[in-house]
């Protein structure tokens, strides 16, 4: 079997696919067109970022049976078109935690010192010891935006050099936050009272500018903000204004909205109090050794043996069972991806029942899935069917399965409530005929939903008319609606609306549908 390495990666990883009897092939900086000529000879494929895996040429692909990623973003690969293909795509997730960490410190203390305008300046003849006077860390605050693996790690490096840390997570329960010697607060108490902050959260809807304005103009005058995660959780255009305004002191990024970037896109870089680097955070040599050493292996293992590990699309069980179980794992995934979107707080317990003549499978998969639908919207590429009961047990979830041969209204329905810090939810569903997943239970309401894609999610009053005000809200704005669920909870006056649209609600639309007359709350919501 043949497999090509389209960008650059550790030699180690090349060497490993061919002492495992491989034929490689390294081809790096291939155009789309090149590429899409080429990949019908290969059966593996193994990527960084610079190679872009669309549908075209995944189409293209006649041979090909996985795709692996060194490293852990997967926004260049089509992973919907890989998995209607039967494409298994890996990747890489904690090859790069230490690194990514370390830089965030790095950039924390050059920032801190006016490392890199000092030494601008003494390349430039001169000698300007008052001009850059710094300050000491040790003594000040640090607030960790996301207190996952990364930023884990951050806030130990971080109180090593005896500095105090707070964090905002919502889905970190208080107590393991405690255990690390960190205090959970507010973003905005966080903002309020650190001197420096410090982001370590994936790009998702809920993160996307989580640090803007309004936050910029709680933080401390002389603080400092340092984000090596992803570009997007900070905006830029606020950063900017409140950097060249003295709304606060400094700010060091590694990751930019628009990358590459340059003075064109982004105006930050003709600050002087603001300083940079080109996406380096995982641009060490143990990184990039570690990423190969994963993904060559995975690879090899799977082309050769059949053994699937840290695959985002599809989970470690045999074909047979997948053939049993299979429309149950994309259910789960689905209701987990919902619970984490409706959920207030951090997840404490998990308690899933396996009812009906499910009860007589195999459901560790099913299990496995849901908890990888938890995870996604907080941690996107960053979880897979591997990790995610790792992830649980780091985060001090205890999840609770039991079995029962009675199904009182289906042939089969799986139930799961979480518990959170902050109260509960309950999801049940089931699969109609083969594969139709079904979301038939909502907490106290009864319906039969779709789960899938993009949602609006509106709590309303049982009155008339509501409906028809919401869905002329929706299509003057431009948006189809492609399936509509209403749910009735008896004896209350009160119902939900689940509204499958061919695309995610904006913002504005949002606060327009929670204005109109009898809706009670509304939020949109994003399934696999």
């Amino acid at each position: 079997m043949k497999v090509l390495i389209s960008d650059n990666l550790a030699p180690v990883g090349e060497k490993i696919l061919r002492d495992a009897g491989l034929e490689v092939d390294v081809r790096t900086g291939l155009s789309p067109e090149e590429l899409a000529q080429v990949i019908p000879a290969y059966d593996g494929l193994v990527i960084r970022s610079a190679t872009r895996v669309t549908a075209e040429i995944i189409q293209a692909a006649e041979k090909l049976r996985v795709v692996g990623r060194a490293g852990i973003g997967l926004d260049n690969v089509d992973i919907p078109a890989a998995s209607q293909k039967g494409i298994v795509v890996m990747n890489a997730p904690d090859g790069n935690a230490t690194t990514a960490a370390e830089h965030a410190v790095a950039m924390m203390m050059s920032l801190t010192r006016n490392v890199p305008q000092a030494t601008a300046s003494m390349k430039d003849g001169k000698w300007e010891k008052k001009k850059f006077q710094g300050r000491e860390v040790t003594g000040k605050t640090v607030g960790v935006v996301g207190i996952g693996r990364i930023g884990r790690i951050f806030a130990e490096r971080a109180q090593g050099l005896r500095m105090k840390v707070i964090a905002f997570d919502p889905h970190m329960p208080k107590e393991i936050v405690e255990k690390m010697g960190v205090e959970l607060v507010s973003l905005d108490e966080l903002c309020r009272r650190s001197d420096y902050i410090s982001v370590h959260v994936p790009l998702t809807p809920e993160t996307k500018h989580v640090l803007g304005a309004e936050q910029f103009k709680l933080m401390k005058p002389d603080a400092m903000l340092v984000d090596c995660a992803r570009g997007g959780v900070v905006d830029e255009k606020a950063l900017y204004e409140a950097l060249k305004n003295g709304t606060i002191r400094g700010a060091a990024l590694d990751v930019f909205e628009v990358e590459p970037t340059n003075h064109e896109n982004c105006p930050l870089l003709g600050l002087d109090n603001f300083i940079c680097t080109p996406h380096l955070g995982a641009s060490t040599a143990e990184a990039q050794e570690n990423v190969a050493v994963a993904i060559a292996e995975q690879v090899a293992d799977y082309l050769l043996n059949g053994t699937v590990v840290n695959a985002i699309n599809v989970p470690s069980v045999s074909a047979e069972v997948l053939a049993h179980v299979g429309p149950y794992v994309t259910l789960a995934e689905m209701m987990g991806a919902l619970h984490m979107q409706i959920a207030k707080g951090g997840v404490e317990e998990i308690n899933i029942e396996y009812c009906g003549d499910l009860a007589e499978q195999t459901t560790t998969s099913i299990t496995v899935a849901f908890l990888k639908g938890l995870f996604s919207p907080i941690l996107k590429e960053a979880v897979n069917y591997v990790n995610a009961p790792l992830i649980a047990k780091e985060r001090g979830i205890r999840v609770v399965e039991s079995k029962t041969e009675r199904s009182d209204d289906f042939l089969n329905l799986m139930s799961v409530k979480v518990r959170t810090d902050q109260g509960e939810n309950v999801l049940a569903g089931t699969v109609f005929g083969k594969k139709e997943p079904r979301l038939v239970r909502f907490n106290t309401f009864r319906l039969e939903a779709l789960p899938k894609g993009p949602m609006l999610l509106v709590y309303n009053n049982d009155v008339p008319g509501v409906i028809g005000r919401l869905a002329t809200a929706i299509g003057n704005a431009g948006i189809n609606i492609a399936r509509m669920t209403v749910g009735r909870e008896q004896d209350s006056g009160r119902n939900i609306i689940l509204l499958n649209t061919d695309n995610l609600v904006a913002r504005e639309l949002l606060e327009q549908v929670r204005a109109l007359d009898n809706i009670n709350d509304a939020m949109v919501l994003d399934l696999p």
